[in-house]
């Protein structure tokens, strides 16, 4: 749902537009060992372009309780630990420039959960215990290989209220949630010493250049170049 109206896939996509493409290639449902079968496919090695950045986002599908049957996105613990390895060992591979932030599992509102889905995910329950466990385990990882990491199951917490204002069903963020994981976001991609920077505000516009088709200016002989034109509502980010 990160492309959804206030998705923070769909804020960094407008925030970073004439600077960079952001593309979506994480899907419902899936966990790390879905993501294992198609790392090849999705980020080949031999791509003639590779990308700036990956932001890494796994956890809350694993962590969930494990069905009776062996089905289901349950990956334990030190499983998935060995696949987010492998992953982000992957895209470290992909070129010296290729940069990588892994997001953690976010915490949960069980008691909504349970409001909105009843008893149908009992057997495989997602709790907000689990989620903790695989959150830190990752951020441990991502320590180790050297990676930046946004522990969201602490940054969501610290807001106000974040049970029954962060989420959608009690799994999915909801616009107030999805602030808090493009602020964090922006935080690194701001404090990070990368050359070249990928904050958004430090990066080079597409097309910059003055135009004549542009609006008039009040003196009626110039044009006002929107490039640098930043809405009022992305001011709200640069308070961070």
């Amino acid at each position: 749902m990160s492309y959804n109206v206030g998705g923070w896939g769909a804020v960094l996509a407008d925030l970073y537009a004439r600077k960079a493409d952001v593309i979506l290639r994480g899907y419902s449902g899936w966990n790390t060992r879905m993501a294992l079968q198609v790392l090849d496919q999705v980020f080949p090695k031999d791509a003639a372009v590779q990308p700036s950045m990956v932001i890494v986002y796994f956890g809350g599908n694993d962590a969930t309780n494990p069905h009776h049957t062996g089905l289901g996105t349950h990956v334990p613990l030190p499983e998935f630990v060995e696949n987010m390895k492998k992953i982000i060992g992957h895209i470290k591979s992909l070129s010296e420039k290729t940069r990588i932030i892994c997001l953690s599992s976010p915490p949960l509102n069980e008691v909504r959960i349970r409001e909105i889905f009843g008893n149908a995910l009992d057997d495989q329950a997602r709790t907000n215990e689990g989620c903790r466990i695989y959150s830190e385990a990752l951020v441990e990882l991502c320590k180790e290989m050297d990676v930046e990491a946004i522990n969201l199951w602490t940054a969501i917490r610290q807001r106000d209220d974040w049970a029954n204002t962060c989420f959608i069903d009690g799994i999915h963020l909801s616009a107030e949630g999805c602030k808090i994981v493009v602020k964090e976001i922006l935080k690194v991609l701001k404090d990070v010493d990368w050359e070249p920077s990928l904050y958004w505000l430090n990066m080079p516009f597409e097309f910059p250049e003055d135009s004549p088709y542009y609006v008039v200016g009040p003196d009626g002989k110039t044009t006002l170049n929107v490039t640098n034109h930043i809405c009022t509502w992305q001011k709200e980010w640069l308070n961070i």
